[in-house]
């Protein structure tokens, strides 16, 4: 029995030594940075905890997020991501709007050709706002920050104002929801960058 008792404490002691030398937990990144690590611990003045960050900046399984090598970087890669999310949401919306009808449908309800006057009017923001984020993602990448935090200040509003165009979250596609992140994110990462 002693013996049972002394493999199974050396047994503890190698796993705790192998989680606190990287080999467990977080698959062996623990005590090796990236840049993204680096650009996402300290967007709390935006309201953006690191796991928020790194989901929204890593959520697609092919993304190369991890092995940007600076925070300029991360910061391209963010302001990239809130145009293509932008073009992925107004297209979305186009479908969903082809879907619901022109609403020339005889005798369209009251409620459901507003929902489309909102979807309409929300493809107008997403219209005017995807030049502008394309614009602010080639700034971003040519290390150009002002106007382009500005630009992706303004896209933070852009689904909360489609949502009370259209009549609320359950009216949209939930792309509308995902570019809300994104741009809060991409923001918060652009802006970052202009701190002294």
């Amino acid at each position: 029995m002693a013996a049972v008792t002394a493999l199974l404490f050396v047994f503890v002691l190698l796993a705790v030594a192998s989680v606190h030398a990287g080999g467990g937990g977080g698959g062996g990144r623990q005590g090796r940075r990236t840049a993204l690590d680096d650009a996402c611990s300290d967007l709390g003045g935006y309201y953006v905890t690191p796991e928020i960050c790194e989901s929204a900046l890593c959520g697609d399984p092919s993304s190369r997020c991890r092995v940007a090598r600076g925070a300029p970087e991360v910061a391209a890669l963010a302001a990239r991501l809130a145009a293509a999310n932008a073009t992925a949401t107004k297209a979305s919306i186009e479908a969903a709007l082809a879907l619901a009808g022109d609403g020339t449908e005889s005798a369209p309800s009251p409620a459901a050709d507003a929902r489309r006057k909102g979807m309409r009017s929300c493809l107008q923001l997403y219209a005017r706002a995807v030049p502008a984020l394309q614009w602010a993602a080639q700034s971003v990448a040519a290390g150009r920050y002002r106007g382009a935090r500005e630009v992706l200040w303004a896209a933070q509003y852009v689904a909360s104002g489609c949502d009370g165009m259209a009549g609320g979250e359950a009216a949209l596609p939930r792309e509308n929801d995902q570019f809300s992140l994104m741009a809060i994110v991409a923001h918060a990462v652009v802006a970052s960058m202009l701190r002294p």
